[in-house]
């Protein structure tokens, strides 16, 4: 059976009504909103008016609101253009010394810190077969140069033949050098130092077998000495032999100043870097592999206008740094775009100002163009 549903007339008229009133109510909030609004902005410009007025007619009534901040003058000063980054120090005569013939070490007369000289025995091999030989070949030549002498004379008095006096010659001059190898062949048989330094590794022991290429001994000296570093090829036009430097030993508590001897012409594939080197005075406090940061000065300006780097804001893309103006006995702030030539530590290079000018070291954060400054 199908449903009929029926309307009252007055529930429609009652919903209509209040529809209305509360139509009606909003919009009277608005237009009062709007009035509002519409007299503040008047009240706020006859406020304004008014306090510009009494400023005119009475300075020590007006209240301006003031930032605290501090001032720096500045001053042309010389500056350098560096490039930092750590390097390590190597000994120029650092060497792995071997043995120059195969045979077992009968003595090692050095330990591990020892001060040697050059040419000084660090050990010896087995030579016992030779002292054998040298001792044969000294013999016999002891009987070839008697027979030499001996038919010397003769010939010298036209006696004998000419064969028989050369035979003796040559048989003297054979064992002579046959001597003279077998001196050699004893004094390869010792392991000398080739320099003057200190002993830092000992590798062999007494009857160890030696070889030729097999490390027996590290002899370090520290009269020649060397720190080595890479810098970035973006320097690579920059960097030039006699370059100064200045280096820091962070663990000595050192600082020393030194000249660029060599600057590799290759860039390192890998680490897109090319190598350097800085000759370090002697020292006994600097050590092979230790680790020094090295500052390379390749520009100096003599007369710059240099800025706590801190200060550069950017603004908008901008680069700004704000300068306090006076005006009677009055500072506003004043904003200045400025190009930042380079950035070298704490410091930065600038162009837009110049000598004399009074920037805002503290209180600089959220200034604002012609804002009043109270030191």
């Amino acid at each position: 059976m199908k449903k009929q549903f029926y309307t009252n007339p007055f529930l429609v008229l009652l919903v209509a009504a209040l529809a209305v009133a509360c139509g009606g109510e909003q919009n009277d909030k608005a237009a009062q909103l709007k009035e509002l609004k519409g007299q503040q902005a008047e009240i706020a410009n006859k406020i304004k008016a008014l306090e510009a007025e009494l400023a005119k007619t009475n300075p020590a009534a007006e209240n301006v609101k003031t930032k605290d901040v501090s001032l720096a003058e500045l001053q042309p000063r010389p500056f350098d253009h560096y490039v930092q980054t750590q390097g390590t120090v190597e000994a120029i005569d650092n060497i792995l010394v071997s043995a120059k013939t195969m045979g077992i070490i009968t003595q090692v007369f050095v330990r591990e810190g020892d001060v040697v000289s050059k040419g000084q025995t660090l050990a010896q091999i087995d030579n016992s077969l030779t002292l054998r030989g040298i001792e044969e070949v000294k013999s016999g030549l002891e009987l070839a140069t008697t027979v030499y002498n001996r038919q010397k004379n003769l010939w010298d008095q036209k006696i004998g033949t000419e064969v028989q006096y050369l035979q003796a010659k040559n048989n003297k001059e054979s064992l002579e050098r046959r001597l003279a190898t077998l001196n050699e062949q004893l004094d390869m048989s010792r392991i000398k130092s080739p320099i003057n330094g200190s002993v830092d590794e000992v590798e062999v022991k007494i009857g160890q077998n030696a070889a030729p290429g097999a490390p027996a001994f590290r002899v370090v000296s520290n009269d020649k000495l060397k720190l080595k570093a890479n810098i970035s090829e973006a320097y690579a036009s920059d960097i030039k032999k006699g370059n100064k430097a200045v280096v820091t030993f962070g663990d000595l508590n050192k600082t020393i100043t030194a000249q660029i001897t060599f600057v590799g012409k290759t860039i390192n594939q890998l680490s897109r870097t090319f190598p350097i080197e800085v000759a370090l005075t002697s020292s006994n406090d600097f050590r092979p592999n230790m680790t020094g940061e090295i500052k390379v000065i390749f520009h100096s300006e003599p007369s710059a206008v240099v800025v706590p780097v801190n200060v550069v804001q950017d603004i908008n893309g901008q680069k700004v740094v704000y300068t306090a103006e006076a005006s009677g006995d009055k500072l506003s702030a004043k904003k200045n775009v400025v190009e930042v030539v380079g950035i070298y530590g704490s410091f930065a290079q600038i162009k837009g100002l110049k000598a004399g000018d009074k920037i805002v070291t503290v209180g600089y954060q959220g200034l604002n163009d012609g804002e009043r400054l109270k030191i």
